[in-house]
């Protein structure tokens, strides 16, 4: 398959992003003082495209289609083997999850592990500007307090377009106002991501959404307990609905429920509010709203098992001897078992609970190991299967086995074709479509300078594929990456690896 080019790729997300704050080619030509058909040479990557007009497109679309100016990067010296042990952080989505879910009490919540990350930055940034105290008492505690009238007027959309969580404030704002407007979010550029999952099955609650060009319009009507399809077992869909139904009073069922990690963390916070909730981490939870809640409450946060398969895969990449502690046992099973079918040599050091005295942790001990390709692909699916943002560390690891792998990324538009960057480097990636990549492994990697992709996980694949390549690397504009992990550079440092922070 013919390689695309950097201006195609520029091009193709330029599409994306113009699709997807539905401008048609004219209205966005219109915008930005140019033809139709000089838009439709931009996205087809026929275009040179300068840094003035990079910069006009970017303002145009509310997004940075190229970091020039104040951009952070990372360079890699690679080829060094990771030793000794690193702790999992707190998750990033149980942290997003468990802030906006601190609306629906009236009184104060303390939260313990939250992550120091760009994306609980925005969200908390969001909450302060409708007027929420949000105070960061140690360093990863924060105390939320609501206020008595929430200020959506204020509402900051520079922080909300830049962060997807922004549609999980719809649950628990409905039980405060009548209507309001939240604006379209943005996040990782993974393709077409629609709200039908959360739309239809507020709906069903007494929620109605109108979508604009640029904001979802939200009117509730009476509020009333439902049984409940899920269009989709989406993850921010079902916590936006927990959240929705939690002071509903009577009993809702969620049926195609997802049971993934943050989907679990909400329900186990919404059950120290008082709610009831029957079939946490199974496609059918019931709850049973409560009328108030108004009491001041704290909660501890559980580890990232994303983090952890990161820590994984980096060890498995430059074949190193490495132990990561506090890994949440439950969300990587299928991961691990997968990867002892390919080879993985490990040993469980240690089996314990974490602070929210629910979720399971382990230490691990991950060895040296021979890889060999599976014979089937690998591909994600809703909890328990492979998780979804799990499935990307496939991908270093893949590098190493012998044979070819196909990586199966069914779930997200364009992620698999983030894949075809570690060619960059040496590897033999082959793209089939935009879903499906095959790797043969045993190459051995070289040391390039690469874009971060506009995907945190995708720009995660490629710093741990650097670390394992000889010689120097550099990553250019890891905002992608310090969104989504907190002080990554200093901590994989502590390990063994070589990456300076460059600004």
């Amino acid at each position: 398959m013919k390689k695309q080019s950097d201006q195609q790729k520029i091009g193709f997300f330029i599409k994306e992003l113009r699709e997807k704050r539905k401008l048609t080619q004219g209205a966005f030509a219109k915008e930005l003082g140019t033809s139709q058909s000089a838009i439709a040479r931009m996205e087809k990557g026929q275009q040179n495209f300068t840094t003035e007009l990079l910069s006009k497109i970017s303002s145009v679309l509310d997004h940075q289609i190229v970091s020039i100016n104040d951009s952070i990067d990372f360079q890699i010296v690679g080829g060094k083997k990771l030793h000794g042990s690193i702790t999992t952080s707190f998750s990033k989505n149980g942290s997003v999850g468990l802030l906006c879910a601190t609306l629906l009490n009236k009184g104060t919540t303390t939260l313990h592990g939250i992550a120091r990350i760009e994306e609980v930055y925005r969200v908390i940034e969001i909450l302060e500007s409708i007027g929420v105290k949000v105070v960061w008492t140690h360093q990863n505690t924060v105390e939320v307090t609501p206020p008595k009238t929430f200020k959506l007027d204020n509402l900051n959309v520079e922080s909300a377009i830049r962060t997807r969580s922004i549609i999980m404030l719809i649950g628990p704002l409905i039980h405060r106002l009548q209507t309001f407007s939240i604006p379209h979010a943005q996040g990782c550029n993974l393709g077409k991501r629609t709200i039908s999952a959360h739309k239809y099955a507020l709906d069903e609650l007494g929620v109605k959404i109108k979508t604009t060009n640029t904001t979802y319009d939200i009117t509730v009507n009476t509020l009333k307990h439902a049984d409940i399809v899920m269009y989709e077992a989406g993850d921010t869909a079902c916590e936006n609905i927990l959240m929705a139904c939690a002071k509903v009073e009577g009993k809702t069922t969620i049926e195609c429920a997802s049971g993934n990690y943050m989907v679990q963390e909400v329900c186990f916070f919404l059950q120290k509010l008082g709610v009831k909730i029957e079939g946490i981490g199974t496609g059918t939870i019931t709850v049973e709203g409560v009328k108030e809640i108004d009491m001041d409450v704290e909660y501890h946060n559980s580890e990232d098992p994303i983090e952890s398969m990161m820590f994984i895969s980096a060890a498995i990449a430059t074949d190193s001897t490495l132990t990561i502690n506090r890994c949440p046992i439950d969300f990587l099973t299928l991961e691990l078992y997968r990867l002892k079918k390919m080879g993985l040599k490990y040993k469980v050091l240690k089996k314990y609970f974490s602070k929210n005295e629910k979720t399971k942790l382990i230490d691990i001990e991950i060895l040296p190991s021979i890889f060999k390709a599976p014979y089937d692909k690998i591909h994600a699916n809703p909890y328990p299967g492979i998780n979804i943002d799990n499935l990307p560390f496939f991908v270093p690891i893949a590098v190493r086995a012998t044979g070819t792998t196909l990586i199966h990324d069914w779930f997200y538009e364009n992620r698999a074709i983030y894949a075809t960057e570690l060619n960059r480097l040496g590897a033999n990636v082959t793209l089939a479509d935009p879903h499906r990549v095959y790797i043969t492994g045993g190459t051995p990697l070289k040391s390039a300078q690469v874009v971060c992709p506009p995907a945190l996980r995708p720009s995660m694949v490629i710093l741990i594929s650097m670390m394992a390549a000889e010689g120097t690397s550099i990553l250019r504009n890891v905002y992608m990456i310090n969104r989504g992990y907190e002080d990554v550079a200093m901590r994989l440092n502590s390990i063994g690896a070589d990456i300076t922070i460059l600004k």
